[in-house]
């Protein structure tokens, strides 16, 4: 079998070493990158493999590494991670094609999961298996459909509340139903269901 590569861009040196560190006790090859630009002149790009990615970093940010990549026709599973404040940047990513985008801190059993999941089906959009999205979605009521429409414009609860007129609770409340009437379990499974191409 073919060994299967985990490309981890990020400018801190201490998060490199980790995802380093986690991917190989998974039998996973990685090659670590401090930047955009060194992953681009550096990286072989064999096959299978993937990306794991910062949003934030010096020089040529996260998405703009992507744009890069989609250019040249790079076709490779984009997995970003991101802190909270970065949530609009990875929506526009996940609009652009991320396989999906972790938010720090994150799980390291989820994150591995979804990486060896790029692996298998770099092909897929990572969407949860199961009834078509918009069969899901029209089950969500108007205010979910509200409240599910902030939530992918990456606004925090307290916003969303402002602008509907409603409590942060109540909002939370919202978010919880539209996650499982879609059968999400994160944030980020969120985005990726109904954002993915």
């Amino acid at each position: 079998m073919k060994h299967r590569t985990v490309y981890v861009v990020d400018d801190d040196e201490a998060v490199r070493d980790a995802l380093a560190m986690l991917f190989r006790t998974a039998g996973l090859t990685v090659e670590r990158f401090a930047s955009g630009a060194e992953f681009l002149q550096r990286a072989a790009m064999s096959r299978p493999c993937c990306l794991v990615l910062d949003v934030r970093m010096p020089g040529l940010t996260g998405l703009a590494l992507q744009e890069s990549l989609g250019a040249r026709g790079v076709r490779i599973p984009i997995l970003f991670i991101t802190g909270h404040g970065d949530v609009p940047m990875a929506v526009e990513a996940v609009r652009k094609g991320a396989y999906n985008f972790i938010e720090k801190p994150f799980d390291e059993s989820y994150l591995l999961a979804q990486v060896l999941g790029a692996l298998e089906d770099p092909e897929a959009s990572g969407r949860p298996r199961g009834r078509p999205v918009r069969e899901k979605l029209a089950e969500l009521s108007e205010r979910e459909r509200e409240v599910l429409e902030c939530v992918l414009e990456g606004q925090p609860s307290r916003q969303i509340a402002e602008k509907l007129f409603i409590s942060v609770k109540t909002v939370d409340f919202h978010r919880g139903r539209i996650m499982q009437k879609l059968g999400v379990r994160s944030a980020a499974e969120l985005f990726r269901y109904c954002l993915a191409p």
